[in-house]
């Protein structure tokens, strides 16, 4: 069943780049960032033929673009399927996810410095949820340290303090 979901996956985002007038290949890659979701399958936007513009229109804006692909194919691709049955899907293009993983860690240990010397708490803005998981992730085994999210969309933001 996995293995269907998986290439069901792989030919919807195919299709879906076709539409967009984007002709490349799309591989399948396995777990590469220790963060995602558990079991995610890595659908790999080959660029290697396409434009710098084409490839910073599917990234977009701070990722909004490979968010906004990623949410709609986890979303398509598990509507109507039972929760533990559903397939969790990272799309990558250029390495983007693991650039701003790197990114995001180094954020994260620079802020987590700044909470344990200063003991005032420090809000993280312009994440997005799948982002704010990650910090939350990274932080979550700093037994000194507690990080939550507060706000509303589009002005949530993650807050790092002293437990």
């Amino acid at each position: 069943m996995r293995d269907q979901q998986i290439d069901r996956g792989k030919e919807w985002l195919e299709t879906l780049l076709e539409l967009m007038g984007i002709s490349t290949e799309v591989t399948i890659g396995e777990d590469i960032i220790e963060t995602s979701e558990p079991s995610s399958c890595w659908l790999i936007i080959d660029h290697t033929h396409l434009g710098p513009e084409q490839t910073e229109i599917l990234v977009g804006y701070r990722g909004e673009g490979i968010d906004a692909i990623q949410y709609l194919a986890n979303t398509v691709l598990n509507l109507g399927t039972e929760f533990e049955e559903q397939q969790a899907f990272t799309i990558e293009i250029n390495s983007y996810r693991l650039k701003r993983q790197a990114e995001l860690l180094a954020w994260a240990k620079r802020v987590a410095d700044q909470v344990r010397q200063t003991g005032q708490e420090v809000e993280m803005k312009s994440l997005s949820s799948a982002e704010r998981r990650q910090i939350h992730t990274f932080l979550k085994d700093a037994e000194d340290l507690a990080t939550e999210s507060r706000g509303q969309e589009p002005d949530r933001r993650l807050v790092v303090r002293l437990r």
